[in-house]
């Protein structure tokens, strides 16, 4: 489907994408969960079980993605108030401990700790609203597969 990981990671980080690309891949009877289970790798990512498999990468865990985004990209994260900051991450440490599902809005922010924050509409005006919120989440997921 993809001849390189720099290809499929292309796509992979556009969250509309990853999803056809699974779909894809179920249709071929590939499942994530079967693979996990058959790799022994239940903290690994998707696409770095993926390109592990397919094209022999290192194979990452969701926390050290996570942790290696929160090092290499903090200007991602200044770019945001403390408190839109502090959402960021706690998508990021739902992401480390249940992958990228985590990252469904707004089902997520209706969930501890983030709904703690407030409403849906007080978390979405910490980002400026509905849309600014969409694209930092989407930006997100892009800085966490961009290396």
């Amino acid at each position: 489907m993809y001849p390189s990981a720099d290809e499929l990671r292309s796509k992979w980080s556009d969250p509309q994408q990853r999803k056809l690309i699974i779909e894809q891949l179920e249709e071929r009877g590939i499942d994530f969960d079967e693979l996990t289970a058959a790799t022994g790798k239940p903290d690994a990512d998707p696409f770095d079980l993926l390109c592990h498999l397919a094209y022999n990468a290192p194979l990452r865990t969701r926390r050290e993605r996570a942790e290696r985004l929160r090092k290499d990209r903090k200007d991602f994260f200044d770019q945001y108030g403390p408190q839109a900051r502090e959402i960021l991450n706690q998508l990021l440490d739902k992401y480390t401990e249940h992958g990228t599902a985590q990252f469904v809005l707004p089902d997520v922010l209706q969930v501890p700790p983030i709904n703690a924050r407030g409403n849906l509409m007080e978390i979405m005006a910490l980002f400026g609203g509905a849309e600014q919120l969409r694209a930092a989440v989407n930006e997100l997921q892009a800085n966490l597969y961009a290396a």
